[in-house]
């Protein structure tokens, strides 16, 4: 390995990620999210393996196994197209021309190899199927209308009594909207169940993907969404209708016109991801028959917000949860500070099946950044340093627990640090990259909380709006409200407390997060 390569390893370790040993075979830990329930999904494990570099090739290793049921590894390379995609004939298959049928079959891992695996306006379609894993492929300009056409305009789709699917490390990507002959990246309807999708890149497109095709059709759901990138795309990521979407790590950017449509009944768990540069990343949109949502430690970062109307329920500008959901399965989850870092080294194919290992915080206070102040050690030209001695103009009561404590959050400016929240100097400040952000308190043990001091720094007075304080531990809102100063709960006790500015009127400046048992 060059001295370049073993640098970019260790730099990928740094960032909390691990590395599987093998491109060309499925993450060794298997599948995750709901796509683990439900027996789990295998897909073609402990089956022969076969490599294909043409859509009919494809097509013959399913058809030549024994029986539709019959385990197998297809590993692809190369681009699969209109014209090397034909209809192929066999006991173990029901396939046909010019899009890559998965039809009454189980047990089969599709999995791109070596330079790589493109579907070049060739959509997957998986239908009466179950136990497929999808991994490390691109399907692209997949059509509806125009010339040529598959799989209805859907990159991958799924119908009609679907179980068990997992995708993985693909990049779903079109080139436009409905208008272009485009549908949906990533659809299910009637009927699909447990499926994950996982480390992946969807893109320039009118539509991400649904499930449900109509407000009737609720008999899908328990869908995993994590580890995603969400670019350039005009709604549906997902619309959920009726059943349960757990979305938790993703990164959405420039969501044109909505993002999270919870709708039908659907209840969707929202956590830890982070949405900039966009609208109406989340609620119940185009139809009154609302969903329902769970929030916690999520990053709304230049996100604008549409007016409550006849059919539009924006969750917005201060999402706060209106329901709860219970997740059956084990997950870990990174902070939505690290999502934009560690998505960049893991989202989308060709990027050798790279995974976070959950464990992701923003700032590491054993380690923090050589630019940083030591909380410790005051900046020497502070007259008076002391942090038994706190702005007289509005202190609460008692010992401010933050002074020792450590301190991280979703992003920070130039110049700007998170141990400045926590030093007892009111002249050094911290700032999110953006107009929002989230700075937290956390320690080594359990504290006990139940009033907050938030301080601006001096000539930034007023520019703190909207804002949520947030257990970390359990993700629920402990309080709302805009305006920086004394801020009262109900005591609780914790080991991580965040304050999350979801709007402001100009660069939030914190120059002291105050925490006190009462």
């Amino acid at each position: 390995m060059s001295a370049l390569a073993t640098a970019a390893a260790a730099a990928v370790v740094a960032a909390g990620l691990a590395l599987p040993m093998s491109q060309a075979s499925a993450q060794a830990d298997g599948a995750t999210g709901y796509a683990t329930q439900n027996g789990g999904t295998t897909g073609g494990a402990g089956g022969q393996t076969v490599r294909a570099t043409t859509g009919t090739q494809i097509h013959e290793a399913l058809c030549a196994r024994p029986s539709t049921s019959t385990p197998v590894v297809i590993e692809v390379e190369g681009t699969i197209n209109h014209g090397n995609t034909s209809k192929v004939s066999g006991d173990g298959c029901d396939t046909a021309d010019d899009v890559i049928e998965l039809k009454k079959i189980s047990n089969v891992t599709i999995v791109g190899v070596g330079g790589g695996a493109v579907f070049d306006q060739l959509g997957i379609h998986i239908r009466e199927s179950r136990n497929i894993i999808i991994q490390n492929v691109t399907v692209r300009n997949v059509k509806k209308s125009g010339s040529p056409t598959s799989n209805g305009g859907d990159a991958i789709g799924m119908e009609k009594d679907v179980r068990n699917v997992w995708v993985d490390h693909v990049t779903l990507e079109a080139s436009g909207g409905e208008s272009e002959g485009y549908d949906g990246l990533f659809d299910m309807k009637n009927n699909t169940q447990y499926v994950t999708l996982s480390y992946s890149t969807l893109r320039n497109s009118g539509r991400g993907g649904l499930v449900g095709s109509s407000e009737s059709d609720r008999s899908n759901g328990y869908v995993t969404y994590h580890h995603n990138l969400y670019e350039n795309i005009d709604s549906r990521t997902p619309l959920l209708r009726g059943g349960i979407g757990h979305m938790y790590n993703n990164h959405f950017v420039e969501i044109q016109k909505s993002g999270i449509n919870s709708r039908a009944g659907a209840r969707a768990k929202v956590e830890n991801n982070y949405f900039k540069d966009s609208k109406d990343v989340l609620g119940t949109f185009y139809t009154d028959e609302r969903g329902s949502w769970e929030v916690s430690g999520n990053i709304f970062d230049n996100v604008t917000w549409s007016s409550e109307g006849d059919d539009n329920y924006p969750a917005g500008p201060n999402p706060q949860s209106t329901t709860s959901v219970s997740i059956p399965y084990s997950y870990e989850l990174d902070d939505a500070g690290c999502v934009l870092e560690v998505l960049e080294q893991t989202a989308g194919a060709g990027k050798g099946n790279r995974i976070s290992d959950g464990n992701c915080e923003a700032e590491d206070p054993a380690d923090p950044d050589p630019t940083d102040p030591d909380p410790t050690d005051p900046d020497p030209t502070d007259p008076d340093p002391d942090p038994t001695d706190p702005d007289p103009t509005d202190p609460p009561g008692g010992t401010n627990l933050s002074i020792g404590a450590g301190a991280d959050g979703s992003s920070k400016a130039s110049g700007t640090s998170y141990g400045n929240v926590i030093d007892g100097d009111t002249s050094t400040y911290w700032s999110p990259t953006g107009s929002t952000g989230r700075i937290s308190v956390k320690w080594g043990s359990n504290a006990t909380v139940s009033t907050i001091n938030i301080r601006e720094a001096a000539g930034a007075e007023g520019n703190i709006g909207s804002w949520q304080v947030v257990d970390h531990d359990t993700g629920a809102v402990l309080t709302t409200g805009s305006g920086a100063g004394v801020i009262t709960f109900d005591s609780v006790t914790l080991r991580k407390i965040n304050f999350e500015i979801t709007s402001s009127n100009g660069t939030p400046r914190v120059a002291e997060f105050e925490t006190y048992a009462g």
